[in-house]
Protein backbone atom coordinates (compact mmCIF):
# COMPACT_ATOMS: atom_id res chain seq x y z
CA UNK A 1 0.00 0.00 0.00
CA UNK A 2 1.14 3.42 -0.93
CA UNK A 3 -0.66 6.20 2.05
CA UNK A 4 -0.06 9.61 1.73
CA UNK A 5 -1.18 11.49 4.93
CA UNK A 6 -0.69 15.11 4.13
CA UNK A 7 -2.12 17.08 1.11
CA UNK A 8 -3.72 20.37 0.38
CA UNK A 9 -6.47 21.49 -2.02
CA UNK A 10 -7.65 24.89 -3.45
CA UNK A 11 -10.02 24.69 -0.09
CA UNK A 12 -7.04 26.34 1.64
CA UNK A 13 -3.70 27.02 -0.42
CA UNK A 14 -3.16 24.19 -2.75
CA UNK A 15 -3.54 24.42 -6.62
CA UNK A 16 -5.56 21.26 -7.14
CA UNK A 17 -9.29 21.19 -6.68
CA UNK A 18 -10.34 18.71 -3.95
CA UNK A 19 -11.71 17.04 -6.71
CA UNK A 20 -8.54 17.13 -8.61
CA UNK A 21 -6.50 16.14 -5.74
CA UNK A 22 -8.28 12.48 -4.85
CA UNK A 23 -7.99 11.44 -9.38
CA UNK A 24 -4.25 12.64 -9.48
CA UNK A 25 -3.76 10.53 -6.23
CA UNK A 26 -5.13 7.76 -8.05
CA UNK A 27 -3.18 8.44 -11.20
CA UNK A 28 0.07 9.02 -8.83
CA UNK A 29 -0.59 5.04 -7.90
CA UNK A 30 -1.48 6.30 -3.98
CA UNK A 31 -3.53 3.54 -2.08
CA UNK A 32 -4.91 6.32 0.97
CA UNK A 33 -4.50 9.99 0.72
CA UNK A 34 -5.73 12.07 3.84
CA UNK A 35 -6.66 15.77 2.70
CA UNK A 36 -5.59 18.27 5.46
CA UNK A 37 -6.51 21.52 4.56
CA UNK A 38 -5.45 24.42 6.63
CA UNK A 39 -7.55 24.79 8.81
CA UNK A 40 -11.05 23.86 7.41
CA UNK A 41 -12.48 20.62 6.30
CA UNK A 42 -14.23 22.51 3.51
CA UNK A 43 -13.14 20.61 0.97
CA UNK A 44 -13.91 16.95 2.38
CA UNK A 45 -17.02 17.09 0.74
CA UNK A 46 -16.18 17.65 -2.98
CA UNK A 47 -13.53 14.80 -2.98
CA UNK A 48 -15.87 12.42 -1.67
CA UNK A 49 -18.01 12.77 -4.29
CA UNK A 50 -15.24 12.59 -6.60
CA UNK A 51 -12.90 10.08 -4.83
CA UNK A 52 -11.80 7.09 -7.76
CA UNK A 53 -12.43 3.32 -7.17
CA UNK A 54 -8.85 1.70 -5.50
CA UNK A 55 -8.28 5.15 -3.59
CA UNK A 56 -9.22 5.65 -0.02
CA UNK A 57 -9.64 9.10 1.65
CA UNK A 58 -8.83 10.03 5.37
CA UNK A 59 -10.42 13.28 6.46
CA UNK A 60 -8.44 15.87 8.45
CA UNK A 61 -7.07 19.10 9.00
CA UNK A 62 -3.76 21.00 9.38
CA UNK A 63 -4.17 23.05 12.36
CA UNK A 64 -2.03 26.18 13.05
CA UNK A 65 -0.50 26.01 16.50
CA UNK A 66 2.53 28.53 18.37
CA UNK A 67 4.20 27.69 21.63
CA UNK A 68 6.92 30.14 22.95
CA UNK A 69 6.71 32.23 19.75
CA UNK A 70 7.05 29.23 17.45
CA UNK A 71 4.95 28.44 14.96
CA UNK A 72 4.18 24.42 14.48
CA UNK A 73 1.17 22.48 12.74
CA UNK A 74 -0.62 19.76 13.77
CA UNK A 75 -2.09 17.55 11.18
CA UNK A 76 -5.37 16.42 13.00
CA UNK A 77 -7.41 13.15 11.64
CA UNK A 78 -10.31 11.51 11.37
CA UNK A 79 -12.19 13.87 13.83
CA UNK A 80 -15.82 15.19 13.72
CA UNK A 81 -15.84 17.78 12.34
CA UNK A 82 -18.85 19.30 13.68
CA UNK A 83 -17.87 18.69 17.18
CA UNK A 84 -18.74 22.17 18.08
CA UNK A 85 -15.40 23.19 20.17
CA UNK A 86 -12.99 22.40 17.53
CA UNK A 87 -15.58 23.49 14.91
CA UNK A 88 -15.08 27.14 16.50
CA UNK A 89 -11.11 26.98 17.44
CA UNK A 90 -11.12 26.39 13.39
CA UNK A 91 -12.86 29.04 12.70
CA UNK A 92 -11.11 31.80 15.15
CA UNK A 93 -8.25 31.10 13.19
CA UNK A 94 -9.47 31.31 9.73
CA UNK A 95 -11.56 34.54 10.44
CA UNK A 96 -7.67 35.90 11.32
CA UNK A 97 -6.12 34.69 7.69
CA UNK A 98 -8.11 37.33 5.65
CA UNK A 99 -6.68 40.64 8.34
CA UNK A 100 -3.19 38.66 8.43
CA UNK A 101 -2.95 38.33 4.94
CA UNK A 102 -3.88 42.34 4.29
CA UNK A 103 -1.51 43.64 6.81
CA UNK A 104 0.87 41.16 5.02
CA UNK A 105 0.61 43.10 1.66
CA UNK A 106 0.73 46.64 3.48
CA UNK A 107 4.24 45.79 4.84
CA UNK A 108 5.43 44.50 1.08
CA UNK A 109 4.36 47.78 0.34
CA UNK A 110 5.81 49.66 2.65
CA UNK A 111 9.01 47.75 1.58
CA UNK A 112 8.77 48.99 -1.80
CA UNK A 113 6.72 45.43 -3.23
CA UNK A 114 4.18 46.54 -5.60
CA UNK A 115 1.95 43.48 -4.94
CA UNK A 116 -1.74 44.33 -3.81
CA UNK A 117 -4.72 42.85 -2.12
CA UNK A 118 -6.40 41.93 -5.58
CA UNK A 119 -3.33 40.18 -7.04
CA UNK A 120 -3.44 37.88 -3.65
CA UNK A 121 -7.25 37.86 -3.18
CA UNK A 122 -7.36 36.21 -7.03
CA UNK A 123 -4.65 34.02 -6.28
CA UNK A 124 -6.10 32.78 -3.34
CA UNK A 125 -9.98 32.46 -5.28
CA UNK A 126 -12.35 30.48 -3.07
CA UNK A 127 -9.54 28.89 -0.35
CA UNK A 128 -8.89 30.10 2.59
CA UNK A 129 -5.92 33.16 2.13
CA UNK A 130 -2.71 32.32 3.22
CA UNK A 131 1.09 33.30 3.35
CA UNK A 132 1.59 30.80 0.31
CA UNK A 133 -0.68 32.74 -1.85
CA UNK A 134 1.18 36.10 -0.95
CA UNK A 135 4.28 34.17 -1.79
CA UNK A 136 2.86 33.06 -5.26
CA UNK A 137 2.59 36.81 -5.75
CA UNK A 138 5.81 37.49 -5.16
CA UNK A 139 6.87 35.11 -7.66
CA UNK A 140 4.70 36.46 -10.10
CA UNK A 141 6.18 39.64 -9.36
CA UNK A 142 9.47 38.79 -9.76
CA UNK A 143 10.68 39.48 -6.58
CA UNK A 144 11.53 35.96 -5.64
CA UNK A 145 11.89 32.74 -8.04
CA UNK A 146 9.89 30.41 -6.01
CA UNK A 147 7.50 30.11 -2.53
CA UNK A 148 10.12 28.31 -0.76
CA UNK A 149 12.41 31.60 -1.19
CA UNK A 150 9.73 34.10 -0.26
CA UNK A 151 9.66 31.86 3.04
CA UNK A 152 12.61 33.40 5.10
CA UNK A 153 13.78 36.09 7.12
CA UNK A 154 13.88 38.60 4.03
CA UNK A 155 10.24 37.99 3.59
CA UNK A 156 7.22 36.27 4.90
CA UNK A 157 9.21 33.68 7.42
CA UNK A 158 8.61 33.95 11.09
CA UNK A 159 10.45 37.17 11.89
CA UNK A 160 10.88 38.34 8.65
CA UNK A 161 10.76 41.54 7.14
CA UNK A 162 7.09 41.14 6.42
CA UNK A 163 5.68 38.89 9.11
CA UNK A 164 2.86 38.85 10.46
CA UNK A 165 1.73 37.05 13.46
CA UNK A 166 -1.98 35.59 13.16
CA UNK A 167 -4.14 33.60 16.20
CA UNK A 168 -2.59 30.55 16.10
CA UNK A 169 -3.40 27.37 18.96
CA UNK A 170 -1.58 26.27 21.81
CA UNK A 171 -0.73 22.79 20.78
CA UNK A 172 -2.08 21.22 24.34
CA UNK A 173 -5.40 22.70 23.51
CA UNK A 174 -5.16 21.20 19.90
CA UNK A 175 -4.44 18.00 20.96
CA UNK A 176 -7.16 18.08 23.66
CA UNK A 177 -9.82 19.47 21.52
CA UNK A 178 -8.77 16.94 18.70
CA UNK A 179 -9.02 14.08 21.00
CA UNK A 180 -12.60 15.21 22.13
CA UNK A 181 -13.46 15.01 18.27
CA UNK A 182 -12.40 11.16 18.28
CA UNK A 183 -9.50 12.50 15.98
CA UNK A 184 -5.67 11.34 16.08
CA UNK A 185 -2.87 14.35 15.99
CA UNK A 186 0.45 14.34 14.31
CA UNK A 187 2.99 16.92 14.49
CA UNK A 188 3.58 18.05 11.18
CA UNK A 189 7.46 18.30 9.96
CA UNK A 190 8.74 19.35 13.09
CA UNK A 191 12.37 19.71 12.20
CA UNK A 192 11.59 21.97 9.00
CA UNK A 193 14.04 24.57 9.98
CA UNK A 194 13.93 26.21 6.78
CA UNK A 195 10.57 27.57 7.92
CA UNK A 196 12.15 28.96 11.17
CA UNK A 197 12.63 28.29 14.73
CA UNK A 198 11.92 24.67 15.27
CA UNK A 199 10.15 23.29 18.72
CA UNK A 200 12.63 22.00 20.90
CA UNK A 201 12.57 18.01 21.71
CA UNK A 202 11.55 18.89 25.39
CA UNK A 203 8.32 20.46 24.29
CA UNK A 204 7.29 17.49 22.18
CA UNK A 205 7.83 15.53 24.74
CA UNK A 206 5.21 16.96 26.71
CA UNK A 207 2.94 16.76 23.87
CA UNK A 208 3.95 13.22 24.06
CA UNK A 209 2.71 12.82 27.59
CA UNK A 210 -0.14 15.32 26.91
CA UNK A 211 -1.71 12.79 24.33
CA UNK A 212 0.03 13.49 21.11
CA UNK A 213 0.05 10.09 18.39
CA UNK A 214 2.90 10.63 16.23
CA UNK A 215 5.33 13.10 14.48
CA UNK A 216 5.79 13.02 10.63
CA UNK A 217 9.15 12.41 9.79
CA UNK A 218 9.83 11.57 6.48
CA UNK A 219 9.02 14.85 4.27
CA UNK A 220 10.92 17.28 1.80
CA UNK A 221 11.95 19.52 4.51
CA UNK A 222 13.87 17.01 6.80
CA UNK A 223 16.94 16.41 5.57
CA UNK A 224 18.48 11.98 6.71
CA UNK A 225 20.45 13.25 9.60
CA UNK A 226 16.70 14.80 10.41
CA UNK A 227 15.05 12.02 10.02
CA UNK A 228 17.41 9.25 12.15
CA UNK A 229 17.31 12.17 14.73
CA UNK A 230 13.59 12.37 15.07
CA UNK A 231 13.20 8.35 14.60
CA UNK A 232 14.92 7.95 17.65
CA UNK A 233 12.63 10.60 19.09
CA UNK A 234 9.71 8.63 18.04
CA UNK A 235 10.89 5.55 19.41
CA UNK A 236 11.86 6.92 22.84
CA UNK A 237 8.41 9.00 23.43
CA UNK A 238 6.35 6.07 22.23
CA UNK A 239 4.78 7.97 18.90
CA UNK A 240 3.78 6.44 15.65
CA UNK A 241 6.06 7.78 12.21
CA UNK A 242 4.58 8.92 9.66
CA UNK A 243 5.78 10.05 5.93
CA UNK A 244 3.87 12.53 3.30
CA UNK A 245 4.43 14.63 0.61
CA UNK A 246 2.86 17.98 2.21
CA UNK A 247 1.51 18.23 -1.92
CA UNK A 248 0.21 21.63 -2.64
CA UNK A 249 -0.05 20.62 -6.66
CA UNK A 250 2.30 23.30 -8.78
CA UNK A 251 2.51 25.89 -5.85
CA UNK A 252 5.19 23.57 -4.51
CA UNK A 253 7.99 21.03 -6.81
CA UNK A 254 6.91 17.99 -4.54
CA UNK A 255 4.60 15.03 -5.91
CA UNK A 256 2.06 13.03 -4.72
CA UNK A 257 3.49 9.77 -2.71
CA UNK A 258 7.02 11.87 -2.46
CA UNK A 259 6.84 10.23 1.17
CA UNK A 260 4.82 7.81 2.34
CA UNK A 261 3.28 5.99 5.59
CA UNK A 262 4.02 2.31 6.81
CA UNK A 263 0.41 1.01 6.23
CA UNK A 264 0.41 -0.65 10.60
CA UNK A 265 1.55 3.19 11.28
CA UNK A 266 -2.07 4.22 9.41
CA UNK A 267 -3.80 0.87 10.70
CA UNK A 268 -2.98 2.08 14.13
CA UNK A 269 -4.41 5.78 13.05
CA UNK A 270 -7.29 4.49 12.24
CA UNK A 271 -7.86 1.72 14.88
CA UNK A 272 -7.26 5.07 17.25
CA UNK A 273 -10.15 7.30 15.92
CA UNK A 274 -13.66 7.35 16.60
CA UNK A 275 -14.85 10.70 15.07
CA UNK A 276 -14.19 9.40 11.90
CA UNK A 277 -13.25 6.49 9.40
CA UNK A 278 -11.33 6.05 6.07
CA UNK A 279 -13.57 6.27 3.14
CA UNK A 280 -13.10 3.83 0.39
CA UNK A 281 -13.95 4.71 -3.57
CA UNK A 282 -16.53 3.91 -5.12
CA UNK A 283 -15.90 5.51 -8.81
CA UNK A 284 -16.75 9.00 -8.47
CA UNK A 285 -17.99 11.47 -10.61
Amino acid sequence: MRIDLHTHSTASDGTDTPAELVRNAAAAGLDVVALTDHDTTRGHREALAALPAGLTLVTGAELSCRIDGISLHMLAYLFDPEEPALLAERELVRDDRVPRARAIVARLQEIGVPVTWEQVARIAGDGSVGRPHVATALVELGVVSSVDEAFTADWLGDGGRAHVAKHETDPFEAIRLVKAAGGVTVFAHPGASKRGRTVPESAIAEMAAAGLDGIEIDHMDHDEQTRVRLRGLAADLGLLVTGSSDYHGSRKTVFLGACTTDPEVYGEITRRATGAFPVPGTGGV
